[in-house]
C-alpha cells in the first residue's frame, strides 16, 4: 500500500531570549514563526469509513497541533527555566503575561525537537510524524526528520 505525506502549515507569534548567547538574541525579542507539520501514512481504504481516501483529516491534524503547540506558544514568551531568566519570567507572569518555562535553551532547534515529541505523542497509531520545519525568519529555519532520529 502506498505511503503518502500530508503537510499542514501553522503560524504563531512567540517571544524568547537566549540566556548566555553572545549576540542580539540574548535580548527578549519575538518571531512570526511558521511551522510545517508533515505526517506519513496510508490512505484509508475502508469504503464504509467517513474518511475514505485520507491519510488523516487535515482538521484532525490541525486540532492536535493547535492544542499542543499553537494555542500554547502563540503570544507567549519562552525562557529556559534553568537560567536567571526565571526571575524575569516570574515578574512577567505576576503582571499577567503568558510565559512558558522550558528545560532547554529556546532556540528553533530545541523548540522543533520539543514540538516533534508533543505532536508524535498525539498522532493515531497508524500515522507517523515525518518531519517538521520551524521557520523563525524569512531566511532561517530548523528542520526535524523522523529518519534522522531513529
Amino acid at each position: 500500500m502506498s505511503k503518502i505525506r500530508i503537510t499542514k502549515q501553522f503560524d504563531f507569534e512567540t517571544g524568547h531570549a537566549l540566556y548566555g548567547y553572545d549576540g542580539k538574541c540574548r535580548n527578549v525579542h519575538g518571531h512570526s514563526y511558521k511551522l510545517a507539520v508533515t505526517v506519513i501514512g496510508s490512505p484509508i481504504t475502508d469504503t464504509s469509513h467517513v474518511k475514505l481516501g485520507m491519510v488523516i483529516d487535515f482538521g484532525d491534524l490541525k486540532k492536535i497541533v493547535k492544542e499542543d503547540i499553537v494555542d500554547i506558544f502563540d503570544h507567549a514568551t519562552v525562557f529556559n527555566k534553568n537560567t536567571p531568566h526565571i526571575e524575569l519570567a516570574k515578574e512577567l507572569q505576576d503582571r499577567g503575561h503568558n510565559v512558558i518555562l522550558v528545560d532547554y535553551q529556546p532556540t528553533s532547534e530545541n523548540m522543533v525537537i520539543d514540538f516533534a515529541h508533543k505532536i508524535s505523542a498525539r498522532l493515531p497509531e497508524n500515522i507517523k510524524l515525518h518531519s517538521l520545519k520551524l521557520q523563525e525568519t524569512e531566511t532561517s529555519f530548523a528542520e526535524w526528520y523522523a529518519s534522522d532520529n531513529l
